[in-house]
């Protein structure tokens, strides 16, 4: 089960989603998408929260109000017993769905980093019952096939670089062909001038040649 929330409109239209327990965590870090954002309490237990950006967006063009959805939910949503809910001035790490590392030793739903230079983290004083309450009424709860979501996305993938290495290699052939007429215009002009001179020096030759029977016959 996969729950997904709606983020304040005057933010523009997000997703926000976590999974239901830490078996749905540990497919959503496996069939993440490279616009999702992970959210989680640092060193406490919490839910762990996405943030599906647009495409070309990146983990900079999160505004304000946005973050304050996300870390807002995390903090309401403890895997234990609502225990981060309760605390105060809490911190929020996050950082981009594929800077996330899951090594083979690691319990099921745990995380590290590749690169800990991109976690970022934001302060979290209380909760905001106004936000979470918002958050909680665009609720709704899903069972996606995260796998074939995944699939699906990479097959449009594949399929959009192909047509994109066909129309580079259709205005690369196009480009071939017109210098190759371009070189055939220039040869052209080339053999028309060199034809015009011979033209000359033979007119000329033809000339000085009965200039010189005249004076002979003179």
């Amino acid at each position: 089960m996969v729950f997904y929330f709606k983020a304040r409109p005057d933010v523009g239209d997000y997703t926000i989603f976590m999974g239901f327990d830490k078996f749905e965590n540990e497919d959503l870090i496996k069939y993440g998408f490279p616009e999702d954002v992970w959210f989680h309490v640092d060193k406490m237990s919490s839910a762990h929260v996405y943030l599906r950006l647009n495409k070309g967006q990146t983990i900079d063009d999160i505004s304000e109000g946005l973050l304050e959805d996300c870390a807002q939910l995390v903090k309401a949503n403890s895997i234990q017993g609502n225990f981060c809910n309760k605390v105060n001035n809490i911190e929020v790490v996050y950082t981009p769905w594929y800077n996330l590392k899951k090594a083979p030793s690691m319990d099921v739903g745990q995380v590290g980093f590749h690169n800990s230079k991109m976690v970022r983290k934001v302060k979290v004083e209380k909760r905001s019952n106004e936000i979470v309450n918002r958050l909680n009424k665009t609720k709704v709860e899903r069972k996606p096939d995260l796998k074939a979501e995944r699939e699906a996305v990479n097959a449009a993938e594949k399929t959009k670089r192909k047509l994109h290495l066909r129309e580079k290699k259709r205005k690369e052939e196009i480009e071939r062909l017109e210098k190759e007429k371009q070189a055939e215009i220039r040869s052209y002009k080339g053999l028309m001038v060199s034809d015009k001179m011979t033209s000359n020096k033979q007119i000329a030759s033809a000339s000085k040649s009965l200039q010189e029977m005249e004076e002979d016959f003179m």
